[in-house]
């Protein structure tokens, strides 16, 4: 198939996790066959933060402006197979429009911020999609999956709401010898509502064990913070350090984002990410996730700094690298790339031939 996607952003991993993600399942699409062009708003931000200036795996095509877009690759968008439009793209509303008007293929909306989307829709803010716009692709693809499915169908009218999960690439991230520098690591943009338990869950950890480091990776933590002396900070980390990130790590931290949290079934790409690489994860705790992987044998939930401290002195190393291998089995036999192009497939074939599934 011909797929063009407009998204984000696929060049720069500079305070999103949407390139990691599109860059991952790309490749898988590009591996099955397809051909495709993804087309990015060319914004200063990323243009100066760029890791992957220009894909081996998918056409890339840089835009100034919606007109620029809309003249620049009017054929491109007309004669595709499908168009799928991501979330957080600028004037996702009015790109959106436009590709209804010439599409001749499926038209998909990839939501790799769900809750969100939902929560700014609540409030009547449409910064990239709105009620009306939901109702005609003919394909929603969620981040999030569980009840928040029926929800889109049934109160926002979309004819199709369907799980693709954040996934991880294997040939990227896998085990391998690393000094373990920090007990425990956090790789995350700042959010407002994270931080309280990035606190509670690493930066008071890190003052019980003054003897231990930590670190903390990720762009856009105020100045203000009061970090613990053994807490390295990390301003931004490149997805090709972020192996051995994890893999210098003793244990690594997810930590979830309210309206996520609210949602359920929301994983992060950087919980796959660690496990895929054999690092034992502690978490706190949101529905959905003891569906994907199983609480102590896979993954350890915490949701107060004793439970932190109480994982240190009390998993042996034996357990610590048993946790860790758990989690890269659940992942590769269900969290690839590779599962996730193939769950598209499946999808795209549903909007086309209902009645038909692809193989494999």
């Amino acid at each position: 198939m011909r797929i063009v996607v407009i998204g984000l952003s696929i060049t720069s991993s500079w305070g999103n996790g949407h390139a990691t993600t599109y860059r991952a399942l790309l490749k898988e699409l590009s591996a099955l066959g397809h051909d495709i062009l993804f087309l990015e708003k060319d914004v200063p931000y990323y243009a100066s933060n760029r890791d992957l200036e220009q894909p081996d795996f998918c056409n890339l095509g840089l835009y100034s402006s919606l007109e620029g877009l809309q003249q620049q690759y009017q054929a491109e968008v007309s004669d595709a197979d499908v168009v799928i439009v991501g979330s957080y793209v600028p004037q996702g509303v009015e790109v959106a429009k436009w590709v209804f008007r010439i599409a001749k293929g499926v038209t998909a909306f990839y939501d790799i911020d769900t809750p969100v989307t939902l929560a700014k829709m609540e409030r009547q803010d449409y910064e990239y999609l709105d009620p009306e716009v939901v109702k005609k692709y003919d394909l929603y693809l969620s981040f999030t999956g569980g009840a928040i499915l029926d929800h889109l169908e049934q109160h926002y009218g979309t004819p199709r709401a369907r799980a693709l999960y954040c996934s991880v690439d294997p040939g990227s991230y896998y085990p391998e010898p690393a000094e373990k520098k920090w007990q425990l690591g956090y790789l995350g943009t700042y959010s407002d509502d994270r931080q309280p338990t990035l606190k509670e869950l690493l930066l008071t950890p890190a003052q019980e064990f003054p003897d231990e480091r930590f670190v903390v990776a990720g762009p856009q933590y105020p100045s203000n913070i009061n970090w613990p002396a053994n807490v390295e900070r990390i301003e931004h980390l490149p997805p090709a350090q972020h192996r051995h990130f994890y893999n210098s790590q003793n244990y690594t931290l997810n930590v979830t984002r309210q309206d996520m949290i609210k949602a359920g079934y929301s994983p992060s790409v950087r919980l796959f990410e660690a496990a895929a690489c054999g690092v034992p994860i502690i978490s706190d705790f949101w529905e959905g996730l003891d569906s994907l992987f199983e609480p102590m044998s896979e993954i350890l939930i915490a949701q107060s700094s004793r439970q932190v401290l109480d994982y240190f002195t009390n998993i042996s190393e034996e357990n610590r690298k048993l946790l860790g291998e758990r989690a890269r089995k659940k992942v590769l036999s269900a969290h690839t790339a590779k599962a996730r192009a193939k769950e598209l497939e499946n999808y795209i074939v549903e909007v086309l031939q209902p009645t038909l599934k692809v193989k494999g």
